[in-house]
């Protein structure tokens, strides 16, 4: 009898906490392995509100996502081998041709697709002092490339890398990327980038950061190339500082990004500021951010990524030609006032400059979190994810709801 999606998934994502390899030792193999089960609930409901009879309303769209995710440790020796492993699978709740397109589903507008999605990967790792490489599937967090995580299942890349924290303080890091799983597909596809045409099957990185000062002060310099496209670099600085009860801090990055080899997203030459600023006490957290876009385009990143910007937010992103925003956003964690796991944020951002001198636009967000801490539904959280937008640019008005709830279950 054949095996269900699920159960086929789950049986390749446990194999990276229980194979075993002849001949290596098996103690820190198996003894620092580590697997988890994600049940991810999401109902997502965009509201189009610039719309005529004849073009879609609304996107509605309910889902169930299973993520697994499994981590060895590293076989004994100078050099350490060891596996990782990734199993989703997502199934449709309710969905229907006339509401599709929310991207939890692979579907689109007239068409709500499969009942059922899933996808499976795994990564080889090598350890070799403080230095590890990884081939196979890879979700990097890192600020020039971040996979993207805010729909029913992540963004996975195909690719190479290696960490590097041979040094106190430093961390380097540098890979290759040749193919992207997007957050709503099940198969590996060519890398694209936002905002410029072209697609590409290697984006190349390197970079790193240094801390210093007590751990208070970070610099970062980082360069990415989606070959053919265009190439960036960035140069980062973060600063905390405490100042009695309260803690300061600032982040400020520069991006560069020019055209690349044959140029297959046409002429690029942008360049784009972030500035975000915080003080915090106690349970609350106040932040203003400013983000400017320069040059002749506007600013390029890899598609479903999380670009390392303040004004990246639920629904827009602020990266159009010669676009000026900021931001206002307000933080409180409720674990000061007896409710720990209970959090929230607020933020505002505006932006204008853009299309001519007539380009405005505005994003309120609304976010509440609730996470149990203790009990027999410890992890259980439940999330609520409001936006709201107005521009006169091609977007138009749209109100959203997000509603997550997750639920993570360690296996080892």
């Amino acid at each position: 009898m054949s095996k269900t999606p699920l159960a086929r998934a789950v049986a390749l994502a446990t194999l990276g906490a229980s194979l075993t390899l002849p001949g290596l030792a098996q103690a820190d193999f198996i003894g620092d392995s580590k697997a988890t089960l994600e049940l991810r609930n999401f109902y997502m409901n965009r509201d189009l509100r610039d719309t005529t009879a004849a073009q879609q309303s609304k996107r509605e769209e309910w889902a169930q996502g299973f993520i697994l995710k499994a981590e060895s440790g590293f076989t004994e020796g100078t050099v350490g081998f060891g596996l990782d492993a990734y199993a989703g699978l997502g199934l449709k709740l309710d969905s229907s041709d006339e509401r599709a397109g929310t991207n939890l589903l692979p579907n689109g507008f007239g068409d709500e697709g499969p009942d059922e999605y899933s996808e499976a990967t795994g990564a080889v790792k090598v350890r070799i002092s403080k230095t590890i490489g990884k081939v196979g599937g890879l979700m990097p967090k890192l600020p020039i490339v971040s996979s993207g995580d805010s729909r029913l299942l992540p963004q996975v890349f195909t690719g190479g890398m290696i960490t590097s924290q041979e040094l106190a303080g430093l961390t380097v890091n540098g890979g290759q990327l040749r193919e992207v799983n997007f957050r709503n597909s099940t198969d590996s596809q060519d890398i694209t980038a936002s905002n410029v045409g072209g697609k590409s099957d290697r984006y190349n990185f390197a970079g790193g950061d240094y801390k210093f000062n007590g751990g208070n002060t970070t610099v970062g310099l980082w360069y990415g190339e989606l070959e053919d496209i265009y190439d960036q670099k960035l140069y980062n600085l973060i600063h905390v500082q405490p100042i009695g009860d309260w803690k300061l801090g600032a982040n400020l990055a520069y991006f560069d990004s020019q055209d690349n080899g044959r140029k297959l997203g046409g002429d690029v030459d942008n360049d784009l500021t972030s500035v975000n600023l915080w003080a915090g006490i106690g349970a609350h957290t106040f932040r203003l951010g400013y983000q400017k876009v320069g040059g002749d385009n506007a600013f390029p990143f890899l598609s479903e990524t999380d670009p390392y910007i303040v004004n990246y937010l639920q629904i827009l992103d602020f990266t159009r030609k010669d676009e000026k925003s900021w931001q206002a956003r307000y933080d409180i964690n409720f674990a000061s006032y007896g409710v720990p796991g209970l959090s929230a944020f607020v933020r505002y951002v505006t932006g204008d400059g853009f299309d001519g001198v007539g380009g405005k636009e505005w994003e309120r967000d609304v976010d509440i979190s609730y996470i149990i801490q203790e009990g027999p539904l410890k992890n259980l959280g439940v999330r609520w994810r409001n936006a709201m937008v107005r521009s006169n640019a091609s977007i138009g008005d749209l109100d959203e709801n997000r509603l997550i709830v997750s639920y993570t279950i360690p296996l080892l």
